[in-house]
């Protein structure tokens, strides 16, 4: 998920494998922080492509999460962290290490635990907007946080539930719970035939799209 701030701001949530591809589509030509949910391949094996964007903007670019999170990316991309090689070859990236609510760019970022399968993740409330990806269980605590939600963006990978995401009747009940003005599925599977499911959705609720732009 991309978000555009004022001042032109962009925050990016993860650096999927297909940043690259994504960014030109899109037509993104900035990125001036990431927050990163988990560390899944699927959700940070993207990281090299931001060093574009470092080339671009001339600075590095700062990156949040969790502390096991971005340990493991770390790890993973060690030639990135630890000094080693040419700066002009890898990104330019500062690591964060987030557990509560934050300000960047005049937004308030929450970062909201979540279940992904065993794991416990970050989804993100940023002011009245919460992303809730890679997950199939929300504590009570979080939702506490997600009250007042205007548009919430949730994982429904397919009909069935999943052993980490939530199938479709279990996000719309979970909608049906928080009550946000609008709701976003996301994380969908080609189980789903996407006009037939949107014509089927409850009002207010919609499957998302990829280039899909929410104001």
């Amino acid at each position: 998920m991309k978000l555009q701030v004022s001042f032109h701001r962009y925050i990016l949530v993860d650096t999927t494998t297909d940043l690259r591809f994504q960014a030109l589509a899109n037509r993104i030509e900035r990125v001036d922080a990431v927050l990163f949910t988990h560390a899944h391949a699927d959700h940070i094996h993207g990281i090299d492509d931001l060093r574009s964007f470092n080339h671009i903007q001339g600075k590095p670019i700062p990156c949040y999460g969790g502390l096991d999170t971005m340990e493991v990316i770390r790890h993973k991309f060690i030639y990135i962290f630890n000094g080693s090689a040419r700066s002009d070859w890898i990104p330019r990236l500062e690591i964060n290490i987030i557990n509560s609510e934050f300000s960047l760019y005049s937004l308030q970022i929450v970062p909201l635990k979540i279940f992904h399968g065993e794991a416990t993740i970050f989804g993100y409330r940023i002011n009245d907007v919460s992303y809730l990806t890679d997950c199939n269980g929300i504590p009570d605590d979080t939702k506490k946080l997600l009250r007042g939600t205007k548009l919430l963006i949730l994982d429904a990978t397919r009909y069935q539930p999943h052993a980490k995401h939530y199938g479709l009747a279990q996000a719309i009940e979970v909608i049906k719970e928080l009550k946000p003005e609008r709701a976003v599925l996301t994380h969908l599977s080609h189980a789903f035939d996407h006009d037939k499911v949107n014509r089927e959705l409850p009002s207010g609720i919609e499957l998302a799209y990829d280039g899909m732009e929410m104001s």
